[in-house]
Formats: structure tokens, C-alpha cells, sequence
């Protein structure tokens, strides 16, 4: 089975500065350079991504040219989910094709369906393809939690290999582990909390903060993985302003911002987000000042 590693980076779309279009050359050097500073695997059109304001054809273009960017050295993690069962396995079946090495599929919004119609909804997705599939928990988006107990079921499907926990309940994700075999992986959702996830038998994380410091969230998760707990938890310590600063407001205002402010513009956000205001914007820089990541 594909191993997606310890940092994943759940990769912000990038924008045409009117908004109207995908800068696909840009999202092609982004991944690059995520790459280069230590992501193993990234997920394109995630949430981070905006998912819910591209088309398919934006997706599918992202997904292709991500893959021809840095597919020969990272896993590529497609974000097919969505609250159609329907249209999701379209999309999945459609990124198969473009050569992406695995998907993540949210829990349904809107609709709330019961555990068991969670159950029925990936299920039938991961019957669909051949790739692996990262399940994807965050309930203050989506309005409903999957439970520990859904999330056994769904490791015995084969081809569910794991799940992105973004329920923020450190009891939760014990829960999963009891419940789970080891080689089903849990990431954290949150930067905030990947060191406790990991210390309670999390992977990795899919992050945001790896945008901005991906090295120092690998070197981190290694560390603690490796036994050097002190060095885990003073990495923890000083990327914590980071990674609550980046959270500021809605995700991926505040990271868009702090990527304008790190040199690698990548436009704005779609509407219905807005940009970051004057008091969002002082919290970022000060974060990213004191890490050394402004001139």
C-alpha cells in the first residue's frame, strides 16, 4: 500500500489576480517547493484549496498538473469528497486516470447523513478505484462528527487506509486508536495538535503551517517518532505562535497572507472568503517575524 509519509501539506490553490481563474503554472511551482522543504505527500483541493469554489475542470486541472510537477517524488493526494455520493465516485474515477496516488474524501456537509449512511457514502467510493483512501473528519465544517465506531467499520474496507482527524478531541483519536489496526494511519487535522495526536499513535499530520515551515514540522514529528521527545516538544513550542496565528480567521485567509508576506504570492481568496484585515494581518507578521521568516 502507498506510503503517504508524516507531513502532508493540504496545498492552497493559487489565484489569478482577478480571481477568475486557477494559476496553474503557479500551483506546479508551489508543489515544488512544498516538496522541497519537506512534504511527503499533498493534498490538491482540499479545503485548504477552496474546494467548494472550483469547478471540475479546475480540479481536474490542478490534479494534472500537480502530479506532472512533483508526482515522480511525492504522493499526490487528490480531495474528491463531497455530499454527493455520486458525483464524488465521478471525480475520483476521473483523477484515477490523471495519474494521482491517492484520495481524500470529507465527511458529507449540508445533508448530515446518519453513521450509517457515512458508511454507505465511502464505501461505495473506495469500491470504485484502486487508490487509497484518507478518510477526512472536521466537524466544525460539515456539521456532524464521524465516530470512533464508524471509523472501525470503514478500516476494514481494504482500500481505507487512514483518516485526517480535525474533530479537535484528543479522546476521540485515542478512541480510533484502540479501535483500529496499527496499520491504519491517523493524522492530525490541526497543527496545533499533531505532537499530542502523534504522542497517542498519530502518523503524521496533514498541515497547513508546512506552507511556512515544513521542515521544522518534519523535523518534529521525527524527533518524537525517533524518541527525542524534549527536542519534539521545544519544536512544538516554538512553532505553536505559528500555527494559532495561521488560524487567526477563516483557513486559508491567514496562509495566503503569510505566503504574500514570505515572497511567494499566490493571489487571493474567492469570495464568499475575504482578506485577512489589518489586525489578522499584524498577528501573522508578527508570527512569522519572530520564526525568521521575514527579511
Amino acid at each position: 500500500m502507498v506510503d503517504f509519509g508524516r507531513v502532508i501539506t493540504a496545498m492552497v490553490t493559487p489565484f489569478t489576480p482577478d480571481l477568475k481563474e486557477v494559476d496553474f503554472d503557479k500551483a506546479a511551482r508551489l508543489a515544488e517547493l512544498l516538496v522541497n522543504t519537506g512534504s511527503d505527500s499533498i493534498v490538491v483541493a482540499g479545503t485548504t484549496g477552496e474546494s467548494p469554489t472550483l469547478s471540475t475542470e479546475e480540479k481536474l486541472g490542478l490534479f494534472r498538473a500537480v502530479v506532472e510537477a512533483v508526482g515522480d517524488r511525492a504522493k499526490v493526494i487528490a480531495g474528491t469528497g463531497g455530499n454527493s455520493t455520486a458525483s464524488s465516485i465521478e471525480l475520483t474515477r476521473e483523477a484515477e486516470n490523471l495519474g494521482v496516488h491517492g484520495i481524500m474524501l470529507v465527511v458529507p456537509y449540508y445533508n448530515k447523513p446518519p453513521q450509517e449512511g457515512l458508511i454507505a457514502h465511502f464505501t461505495a467510493i473506495a469500491d470504485s478505484t484502486r487508490l487509497p483512501v484518507i478518510l477526512y473528519n472536521i466537524p466544525g465544517r460539515t456539521g456532524i462528527n464521524m465516530t470512533p465506531a464508524t471509523i472501525e467499520t470503514l478500516s476494514r474496507v481494504e482500500n481505507i487506509v487512514g483518516v485526517k482527524e480535525a474533530s479537535g478531541n484528543l479522546e476521540q483519536v485515542t478512541d480510533i486508536r484502540s479501535r483500529t489496526p496499527s496499520s491504519f494511519k491517523i493524522y492530525s487535522g490541526d497543527d496545533s495538535l499533531t505532537l499530542p495526536i502523534v504522542s497517542v499513535g498519530g502518523e503524521g499530520v496533514v498541515s497547513v503551517a508546512s506552507h511556512i515551515a515544513g521542515k521544522e514540522i518534519k523535523q518534529m514529528i521525527d524527533a518524537f517518532h525517533e524518541g527525542n521527545v524534549s527536542l519534539a516538544a521545544d519544536l512544538n513550542s516554538k512553532l505553536f505562535p505559528l500555527f494559532k496565528a495561521l488560524f487567526v480567521t477563516t483557513n486559508p485567509i491567514p496562509l495566503k497572507a503569510a505566503l504574500k508576506l514570505t515572497g511567494f504570492d499566490v493571489g487571493g481568496v474567492r469570495p464568499p472568503l475575504v482578506e485577512a484585515g489589518e489586525g489578522e494581518l499584524a498577528v501573522i507578521e508578527k508570527a512569522l517575524r519572530a520564526l525568521g521568516y521575514l527579511a
